[in-house]
């Protein structure tokens, strides 16, 4: 906006170890969120050119099976896996660095894992690369061309190191309050597979694409490399005493637009000194395991998804990856605010402030399960118009556009479900503590997504396999739901949360109808994809304000301010 000052999301408040304002967060998810974007776009952009240039047949099914190592390393490494557990461990070493006790304890959490880590992800890769024919006659055995797809998948092996760095200093960063960097690296990872795919596509086929992928994997690591190195070796700041902490903030006093977050700013000074356990020890295989199984457990619904349609006609791979990416955007850009209040939810847990962290949790569901469901009735209402757009041109035909839109409208029934899965399990492993009832729900999902996939598959196709996934993703959230409490996780009131979930989806369904409605009366692809996006806007909306939900409109009224004026609580740079 004019005369708006706006910072980067690679700010912090002054006090490290203070909650953050409500101001603060929303400023961090605005921005993540328009990186993210920026990247999933790309992302798009990436999947346009696949098919612009390979189309959806043998080639493309054989690159996407290598794809998966790609997809799982993602989960593992970057988005779930890792962050559970080293976002809390830095949370806890900067916490300690803030008091100014003894060496610095971030530094120290890195010289403890990150040459152990790294060695990890070597060895994980080599291995990957060796094994490579036997994965993929794992992964997809009716493949039409395996040794294609073996060589795809030695090059996207590289990505394990990549991605495991790029989510070692993901974590570190957002664990200091630093979310510009993290947020950039899909950006810089598609960029470089579009580059790669026409830079030497012509020469080395499909394959450049997963040349892409170890080139974008790079380029992730180095988005953020400076930065964490600014907070690792840079002029670090003095810690505020106590006394002089609570001063100040009872002087300055929490803005009456700020919410609880910012009224327990005031009590900082109330922590205690009393000596925290080593951090060099707070990353133990008893906390890892547990997460990383439950990150693998999730993954394999894709990789399930890929074993059954390996056995269908051609092309059937690819239109399942080009509907489900689409058709994942919504849920993407739903669990930004999650992300980013991931850190202060540990924070809140590891100081004991339960209130404060049940208060973040039903926020966060609220206001991400309200933005999920508008994206899924878009989705179901104008599939067949987004896909024709995006995709149908060059080797992509209109068949593949329609085979395409309907899987996508089976994936948006379960893209409440993942998201919900995606705000919740971050709760069960903030704590700290170990815990195996996530793995046990994701199992239970997958045991769904496998009986109904196999028993569907034969007779709906590839339509089966996505409602296979739909419906165990949701059994999934519903067992995650109804677990939520002291002894496992966040005791949040899960009846209200029901109840008030019940609301956005009655309000999506009408609008998916009516929106489906409006787009089918419209030949012109453009104009229809317009008429049923307003037409499902409108109508979630009202409908919405009909039934009394509040979940969106103080978000949104935070965010607007938070980019139209200087936050009190952090400094600019």
């Amino acid at each position: 906006m004019p005369g708006a000052r706006v910072a980067p999301a690679d700010v912090a408040p002054p006090a490290e170890v203070a909650p953050p304002t409500r101001g603060f967060l929303a400023k961090a998810t605005l921005v993540t969120a328009v990186l993210s974007i920026a990247g999933a776009l790309l992302g798009l952009g990436r999947d346009q050119a696949l098919a612009h240039l390979f189309g959806a047949g043998t080639e493309t099914d054989a690159f996407l099976v290598a794809w998966t190592v790609p997809e799982v390393a993602a989960t593992l490494l970057i988005e779930d896996g890792m962050a559970f557990v080293l976002v809390p461990a830095f949370s806890l070493a900067v916490a300690r660095r803030a008091r100014g006790t003894g060496a610095d304890p971030v530094r120290a959490l890195v010289a403890s894992t990150l040459p152990r880590l790294a060695l990890a992800f070597v060895a994980v890769a080599a291995l990957l690369m060796a094994g490579a024919p036997y994965l993929v006659a794992a992964l997809a055995p009716g493949l039409p061309d395996p040794a294609l797809a073996v060589d795809c998948t030695r090059l996207t092996a590289t990505c394990v190191l990549s991605f495991g760095l790029a989510g070692y200093c993901s974590a570190a960063l957002r664990a200091h309050r630093r979310f510009l960097a993290p947020a950039a690296i899909y950006v810089a990872y598609n960029t470089g597979i579009i580059t790669a795919m026409f830079v030497l596509g012509d020469r080395w086929g499909v394959r450049s694409a997963a040349v892409g992928v170890a080139v974008g994997g790079c380029l992730m690591v180095a988005a953020q490399a400076p930065s964490l190195a600014r907070q690792l070796f840079g002029r670090r700041r003095s810690a505020p005493e106590p006394e002089a902490t609570a001063d100040a903030a009872a002087a300055q006093g929490p803005s009456p637009h700020d919410g609880p977050e910012a009224t327990k700013a005031t009590q900082v000074a109330e922590v205690t000194d009393s000596p925290a356990p080593s951090v060099k020890h707070s990353v133990e295989l008893a906390l890892i395991a547990p997460v990383l199984m439950f990150a693998l457990c999730r993954q394999s619904q894709v990789l399930i998804e890929r074993f059954l349609a390996s056995t269908l006609p051609s092309g059937a791979i690819s239109h399942l990856n080009y509907a489900q990416k689409v058709a994942q955007i919504p849920m993407t850009l739903s669990l930004m605010l999650c992300t980013v209040t991931f850190p202060v939810l540990a924070q809140a847990l590891a100081e004991g402030d339960t209130e404060r962290a049940r208060t973040r949790v039903e926020r966060d569901v609220a206001v991400a399960s309200c933005m999920v469901l508008l994206g899924a009735a878009a989705v179901f209402a104008c599939a067949p118009q987004i896909i024709q757009l995006l995709f149908q041109r060059g080797a992509f035909t209109a068949q593949d556009t329609a085979a395409t839109a309907t899987v996508m409208r089976v994936y948006s029934v379960g893209l409440l479900g993942h998201t919900l899965v995606g705000a919740l399990v971050r709760t069960y492993f903030s704590a700290g503590r170990p815990t195996w009832y996530p793995l046990a729900a994701m199992a239970a999902g997958i045991v769904a997504t496998s009986w109904i996939g196999a028993g569907t598959v034969d007779a709906w196709g590839v339509r089966g396999i996505a409602a296979a996934n739909a419906i165990g993703i949701t059994v999934t959230a519903a067992l995650l739901l109804s677990g939520m409490g002291e002894r496992r996780s966040v005791p949040i009131r899960t009846r209200r949360v029901v109840h008030e979930l019940s609301k956005p989806v009655r309000a999506a369904v009408c609008a998916a109808v009516a929106g489906a409605f409006c787009a089918s009366r419209v030949d012109s692809p453009e104009l229809a994809l317009a008429a049923g996006g307003l037409t499902v806007t409108v109508v979630y909306v009202l409908l919405l304000r009909v039934l009394g939900v509040k979940a969106v409109a103080p978000a949104f009224r935070t965010a607007l301010r938070s980019v139209t004026r200087r936050l009190p609580h952090v400094r600019f740079r």
